[in-house]
């Protein structure tokens, strides 16, 4: 197991049950879900605590990477829940961590789709996969995106995701319209994304998500533009990084009723 499997399993179990792990003061007891983790694996009961136990000393290094991952993206802290409780042995060694009031919201909205490893080639081929529907542009642009990331240039990796973004919009309307040229043209046009968004999608349950989704990555685009100083950080590139996947994904598998005239 490597830091990318830890997370998404700590990702996959807050997200099922976030009050699960509580313990020792904390809202997560990192020993607690790793074990708990280690009995559905192997298919033990919940009284064979010996034998999940004896996994601690293999699996602790990931996990402990993976929920210092979390927070360094501001969803978890390394304290307990409230000055009420108090530390004991057992709890201290990176054992212990708490939900921040954002960690709360994301573990309570989060899908698998939102998962980003921390590993660039993962995330650069869950990304790549699109290529062929989307374009050289695409792919250029989203790789870009992945590199600024792990490169801590975040500013940068909004720009890239936005640019992406748009790059998915142009790829669905020249397929629905066939006419490249055309597409282009009113792409740069003022309002030409407008446009272009309003030609591919109405006002319905699917049109809502995909100007969403949109919308937002265009603005950290713009945002880029600007001549101006940014606080973009790694939370709202972490955030566009996994919007664009999002994104990617609906556009693939709603491909023929965004592109059907």
């Amino acid at each position: 197991m490597n830091v990318d499997d830890a997370l998404s399993v700590i990702i996959d179990r807050l997200r099922r049950s976030p009050d699960q792990y509580r313990g020792h003061g904390f809202d997560i007891y990192l020993p607690r879900l790793w074990r708990d983790y280690v009995r559905e694996r192997d298919g033990l009961t919940s009284n064979d605590s010996l034998r999940a136990g004896a996994h601690d000393k293999e699996l602790s290094p990931v996990f402990y990477s993976a929920a210092w991952d979390l927070c360094r993206k501001g969803l978890l802290r390394p304290s307990v829940r409230d000055a009420s409780e108090y530390l004991t042995q057992t709890a201290l060694g990176g054992n212990g961590y708490s939900f921040t009031p954002m960690g709360r919201r994301f573990f309570e909205q989060v899908d698998e789709l939102q998962f980003i490893p921390t590993e660039p080639s993962r995330i650069s081929a869950m990304l790549g996969r699109f290529q062929e529907r989307f374009g050289d542009g695409y792919h250029q642009r989203a790789q870009e995106a992945v590199r600024c990331y792990h490169s801590l240039a975040y500013l940068a990796c909004c720009a890239m995701c936005g640019a992406a973004a748009e790059s998915i919009l142009l790829a669905a309307a020249i397929a629905k319209t066939g006419d490249e040229q055309q597409i282009l043209r009113r792409y740069r046009t003022a309002q030409g994304r407008v446009h272009i968004t309003n030609l591919l999608v109405g006002q319905d349950a699917l049109g809502s998500r995909f100007r969403s989704l949109l919308d937002l990555l265009s603005y950290w685009r713009d945002e880029s533009a600007h001549g101006v100083a940014s606080d973009i950080s790694e939370i709202e590139a972490f955030d566009a990084l996994g919007r664009l996947l999002r994104l990617s994904h609906m556009a693939d598998d709603h491909w023929d009723g965004l592109t059907t005239t």
